[in-house]
């Protein structure tokens, strides 16, 4: 990652989404970009539908899709291929 360049991550926020927990997932991968110091590195989004309702909380890293059955799941990745890789190169 380019010094320069911030990670997008974008959760949907559309209703389907909210129910299964979207809210929360913004709010602790906010928490947790405070915590790690690295809120200048990402970027966080909410979109009002990513047309995969049906499959669960709905989110995407820069383009990537991906869908987390709870919001510890989403936390569980948010760590792994956000986090992780941005304090690895700091």
């Amino acid at each position: 990652m380019s010094e320069n360049r911030k990670i997008i991550v974008t959760v949907c926020v559309g209703s389907s989404c909210h129910i299964k927990g979207a809210r929360d997932v913004i709010m602790r991968f906010n928490e947790m970009l405070k915590e790690e110091g690295i809120e200048d590195k990402v970027e966080l989004k909410g979109s009002f539908c990513m047309e995969r309702c049906g499959e669960g909380i709905n989110w995407q890293i820069d383009e990537e899709p991906l869908t987390s059955s709870y919001v510890d799941d989403a936390v569980k990745v948010f760590r792994e291929r956000v986090i992780r890789p941005v304090k690895d190169e700091m």
